[in-house]
């Protein structure tokens, strides 16, 4: 019951978004994406942690998250400035929404194969935090949309495309948060939530955006001789000197111990 509480939380703000942005209260739309954003972080890990996780349970996040990652953004971005753009607005919000949705679809297909430390493209939660920043900066900082439609478009259409690309995406999986950790860790944490609770809708639109960037620059970094797979299609990337190995040592264990995701 719990985890499936946490997803209709998580839905329930992908709604409001949509309803928000109809009533011209952009700010309020962004935020409750992002708020969507930590619901969909916690059903997964309560699932987890108390040994509750079912098939049920990730078909139902499936579609949670193209309502509230997929839909809402679109229609919010597409509300606030892409609608005076004519068909090159519900054009680029109509990208985004299929790259998103064929973005769940591969991710939800390729759990059991992929390596766990990376995404194959950029996962709809952070393409959704791009596009809804970049509302909530707009709104907030009073700019005109009509000043900025064309680069929204832009963005919009570029991170609808980077969730179907091949790029690779840290997914900070492997990343042990139980451990010991130093104080200063500790202290550069609170930092972090002073520096985002300073200019929360700069800081968070320019974390995701970077981001975003990271993963052309990880792929490039990795791969040595770049092509066309590498960027789109159903191949998958080639990895530098010791990837390979590592990831295939990472996929049979996980094979070996059934893990199952229920997160993008």
């Amino acid at each position: 019951m719990l985890p499936n509480l946490l997803t209709t939380a998580g839905l329930f703000s992908g709604f409001f978004a949509i309803i928000a942005a109809m009533n011209g209260q952009f700010e309020s739309a962004a935020t409750a994406i992002f708020i969507a954003m930590v619901f969909d972080g916690l059903d997964g890990r309560v699932a987890r942690m108390t040994n509750t996780e079912s098939a049920f349970g990730a078909e139902y996040d499936s579609m949670a998250d193209i309502v509230s990652f997929g839909m809402a953004p679109a229609l919010v971005m597409y509300s606030w400035a892409l609608g005076d753009l004519g068909k090159l607005g519900w054009l680029a919000a109509f990208i985004f929404v299929a790259g998103g949705a064929l973005r769940l679809a591969r991710f939800n297909t390729n759990l059991a194969v992929a390596d766990k430390r990376y995404f194959q493209g950029l996962a709809i939660p952070s393409a959704a935090a791009i596009v809804a920043g970049f509302v909530w900066v707009g709104s907030k900082y009073d700019i005109d949309p009509e000043n900025v439609a064309y680069i929204a478009a832009f963005l919009t259409i570029a991170v609808g495309l980077l969730m179907v690309s091949n790029f690779r995406y840290h997914s900070f999986k492997d990343v042990d948060w139980r451990n010991r950790v130093s104080f200063i860790a500790i202290l550069l944490v609170v930092l972090a939530f002073v520096v985002v609770a300073t200019e929360p809708s700069l800081v968070l639109f320019s974390i995701f955006l970077l981001y975003a960037i990271s993963g052309p620059i990880t792929t490039f970094r990795t791969v040595k001789h770049i092509k066309l797979e590498h960027v789109v299609g159903d191949t998958e990337c080639e990895l530098g000197d010791g990837e390979a190995e590592k990831a295939s040592t990472s996929t049979k264990f996980e094979q070996k111990t059934n893990e199952k995701t229920t997160h993008d």
